[in-house]
């Protein structure tokens, strides 16, 4: 079978359900995007990944993992999300030590955040993306396109994906903040080590740029 290469488009939420979030990956070539229902946990390690300016005073599980890994020499060379069942994605990550290759089974949002502490390309088959890969056409405005975004994740909750969700902070009022006191919120979020706050705030502090 075919593989596909996908690239992190971002991290959407919700805006009618508080702990929800979808992770947007989109084909390497192409426009079609793969939204997969995370829960706060798992999105806020992605989030903290992808946004190098937020660095947790003490390791994450996939930080621990990665240092684990990296003391062991162990490697993770690539993800591949292998089979949707029922909603549900299914990955493997490839591992390897001293040449050695190894297959191991994970849940799709473990596996992506250990990708991006690793480099690692991520990986599906053509048949999933036809299955379950979607068209968005945006506006050029960034701003309609995070709409958009928000609007899937509900739509895909609608439809019944399960998930678990954790309670999460209203983002509404950050909008109403100066960008100083968004940093401001953001240090003692990341010092607090509440890292879903964190992630909004930087997501808001992104949207400003």
């Amino acid at each position: 079978m075919s593989l596909v290469r996908l690239k992190i488009k971002g991290i959407s939420y919700s805006q009618t359900q508080n702990g929800a979030y979808a992770l947007i990956l989109n084909e390497e070539e192409g426009d079609r995007k793969l939204p997969i229902v995370i829960g706060a946990f798992e999105a806020q390690s992605i989030a903290i990944a992808l946004e190098k300016e937020i660095k947790p005073p003490r390791p994450l599980t996939h930080d621990l993992f990665k240092n684990f890994a990296d003391r062991f020499k162990i490697v993770i060379k690539q993800v591949i999300i292998h089979k949707l069942v029922d909603g549900v994605f299914y990955s493997s990550i490839i591992c390897e030590r001293d040449n050695d290759e190894e297959i191991i089974d994970a849940r799709t949002s473990d596996a992506i955040a250990l990708a991006l502490r690793f480099n690692a390309p991520i990986f599906t088959y053509k048949t999933i993306l036809d299955k379950a890969g979607i068209f968005l056409k945006f506006s050029s405005k960034e701003k309609e396109e995070d709409e958009d975004d928000s609007i899937m994740v509900d739509e895909i909750l609608q439809e019944g994906e399960a998930v678990e969700l954790e309670s999460g902070s209203d983002t509404h009022g950050y909008r109403q903040m100066s960008l100083q006191e968004l940093h401001k919120e953001l240090d003692n979020a990341v010092a607090s080590e509440d890292y879903e706050k964190a992630a909004k705030l930087r997501d808001e502090i992104s949207k400003r740029k």
